[in-house]
């Protein structure tokens, strides 16, 4: 029966786990307890029905086990089993309580194999137990099945390790003898936690099932993964055993008969076995129980103390001191604060992986929305011209002019640099919008307080409305500047042409028989602008299909290699005349496509008029687009600037420039 003298402290824990389950306690206090890990399959349920002698967990293919069971198995003259969520209800019939675990289990997870940390606690009274208390965690899958999310085996990955991370924790690390031990799941988890094996104890099942000529024995002798507490190997019964109904107590004779006949094991027959793993389990939980307990007693002091102490706060508060309404008031503006910079900065508790929120929007306005408004401001080169025309005529009066008059450049400047106020007032109402819904999401936690709510809304708002006057006042002051003087000087306006100089002459080192300044520097345009991977759809079947390449992107070629390695090049393609255009998404196909063509009709890429490229996501699509505008490449529909145009050198200084999504065209 285990360690005489000292049965009282299995019982003991359980009563503590029971009383701090119910107050929700459990998980911030770490009870010393054993968990069971291993993957699907592996023989985890067997080996606790055998510990009781009885069926009584569920049983089926896939992930049976969806919600940590806590066993406890107490010593007593009767077989009965009690749930904690039904309280003074015994369960003499091991089928209900199969039963009652399923439907406990569908509660919270449903009908179609999700999972949930929410524990069942089952305690089961027989005089074939040893008291003894086992987590029984869900098996390791790697494939989801059912409604499961695609990250089922991470979600029960970090499950499993809430448990097991625990110092007071022991780890049952059940594992297949049948399969390479240097492959087990539960052994992989159990040495991240415990690298020099000091809580883990390992069980070996399905002995009776390996390939005739080999054995377990080095695993069982502890010789080849080593671990401070050894291996137990137990044999349990076969599906056909189960479907058959099989006395387990018959399986356990069965158990013992192979271990004492086998030649690999029978030298170690007396420490093999579900009896004496039962038996060990119980020796080593109640000295672990009683090596634990002065720090868990400590550490449970310490709390009590806490909670009295603020429980003695509580006792004394008056609604009515005015020192504590200051007080709250305060705590309460502080944490309005403190949400909304998390929320601005994007440091909060919780990342949304669903929408873009808070700080993440405005970046987005920054550096899509805005630039989008920019190149909207398309110029009619025909009109353009007439405006410069009547100007220098206008200017001239009646007079013949041998030279363009500045005044005449200034005008048409000028009026252009005005058109960029819309735009930036646009973009100011979007940024303050997104402040306020972004200031609303955090007035949640204000709700038991509505008048406090609703003073700090109306304040806050105000407030935003006055930055934004204010900032609005500033914008137009910048532009207002600009008007005032326009400094034809400035390197912007004139170094366009020297740096195209200088890039000719850096390049034509490159060209078989001409020289030129070998210390020019590679000029700006050879900086990349974008990296990453595209497929390319429209090629034929017969030269290949679809295929991923890897594209570079400076300010004048558009490169595509067969890896992100860099080493093969498939083509490179000047951006000179090309213009952009969206394609149609298939009605199967779940890629964004974009399409890039020749303004003077010539061939793209080979005997192509346009190369259809394709995203994996809206984001992608657009991101690409932002940096092919930058680049110079624009949309189909928006007019070709020239390097020295205002529009033009604008679009080139903003970063991440995005643009709308013209009329749907496929390519010819």
């Amino acid at each position: 029966m285990g360690n005489r003298g000292m049965e009282d402290l299995i019982p003991l824990v359980n009563r503590l786990q029971d009383a701090l389950g119910s107050v929700g306690e459990s998980c911030s206090l770490h009870l010393p307890q054993i968990a069971v890990v291993g993957g699907q399959s592996a023989g985890k349920s067997s080996v606790l029905e055998n510990f009781v002698g009885r069926d009584f967990l569920p049983r089926g293919s896939g992930i049976v086990t969806r919600r940590p069971l806590i066993l406890q198995m107490l010593n007593a003259e009767t077989d009965y089993g009690e749930f904690f969520h039904c309280k003074g209800k015994k369960f003499t019939d091991f089928d209900e309580i199969r039963e009652e675990i399923e439907a406990e289990t569908r509660r919270l997870t449903g009908s179609n194999k999700a999972i949930s940390p929410v524990p069942i606690n089952l305690r089961i009274y027989s005089p074939n137990v040893l008291n003894l208390t086992l987590v029984d965690l869900p098996g390791i899958t790697k494939v989801p099945v059912g409604d499961q999310p695609a990250d089922i085996e991470y979600q029960i990955r970090d499950m499993i390790m809430q448990y097991i991370c625990k110092e007071n924790c022991l780890i049952l690390a059940v594992t297949p003898a049948n399969t390479d031990l240097a492959n087990s799941d539960a052994l992989k988890l159990a040495k991240d936690v415990d690298p020099q094996g000091l809580r883990t104890i390992g069980v070996i099942t399905k002995l009776d099932l390996m390939d005739q000529g080999t054995d377990a024995r080095d695993i069982l002798e502890n010789r080849l993964l080593p671990l401070r507490r050894g291996y137990i190997g137990v044999v349990n019964r076969s599906q056909k055993d189960i479907d058959g109904k099989k006395d387990i107590q018959a399986a356990l004779q069965a158990e013992k008969k192979f271990f004492l006949s086998h030649p690999a094991y029978k030298h170690m027959a007396e420490t093999m076995g579900t009896p004496f793993l039962q038996r060990i389990l119980n020796q080593q939980l109640t000295n672990h129980i009683r090596d634990t307990l002065p720090a868990f007693r400590s550490h449970l002091q310490s709390h009590l103390l806490a909670l009295k102490k603020e429980a003695e706060e509580y006792g004394q508060y008056n609604p009515d001191d005015p020192t504590r309404r200051t007080k709250t008031l305060l705590k309460l503006v502080q944490r309005l604060a403190v949400d909304f910079e998390k929320l601005i900065e994007g440091s909060g508790d919780k990342v949304d992986t669903v929408n873009l929120s808070g700080g993440a929007r405005i970046n987005r306005i920054f550096h899509e929305h805005f630039p989008y408004e920019l190149v909207k401001i398309e110029s009619d080169e025909r009109k353009l011209r007439r405006e410069i025309n009547y100007a220098i005529r206008n200017i001239h009066g009646v007079r013949t002019g041998l030279f363009t008059p500045d005044m005449a450049f200034e005008a048409i400047v000028k009026k252009q640099i005005s058109r960029l106020q819309g735009p930036c007032t646009k973009f100011i109402d979007m940024v303050t919008q997104e402040l306020i819904t972004t200031v609303n999401q955090c007035f949640g936690k204000l709700s038991s307080f509505p008048k406090l709510r609703d003073e700090t809304e109306r304040i806050v708002t105000t407030e935003i409305r006055e930055q934004e006057s204010k900032c609005r006042e500033q914008v137009l002051l910048l532009i207002d500047i600009q008007l005032a003087y326009i400094n034809t000087k400035h390197e912007d306006f004139i170094g366009f042409t020297n740096v195209q100089q200088a890039y000719n002459q850096s390049n034509k080192k490159n060209v078989p028989g001409t020289t030129g300044n070998q210390g020019v520097a590679p000029p700006s345009s050879l900086i990349v602008i974008r990296k990453g991977w595209l497929t390319i759809t429209n090629i034929g079947i017969m030269k290949g299909g679809a295929r991923e390449y890897w594209f570079i992107l400076s300010a004048e070629t558009l490169s595509w290699f067969k890896d992100d390695e860099e080493k093969e090049k498939k083509y490179m393609l000047p951006l000179d005349n090309l213009k952009l255009r969206d394609v149609e998404k298939g009605f199967m196909s779940s890629k964004f496509v974009f399409a890039i063509f020749n303004t003077e009709l010539r061939n793209v890429y080979k005997d192509y008029k346009c190369l259809e490229l394709a995203c994996n996501s809206q984001e992608e699509l657009d991101s690409w687009k932002a940096s092919l505008l930058r680049a110079g490449v624009y949309p189909e529909r928006v007019a070709e600037a020239s390097p020295s145009d205002p529009k033009r050198q604008i679009s080139l200084f903003c970063s991440g420039l995005h643009y709308p999504s013209a009329p749907s065209s496929s390519c010819s």
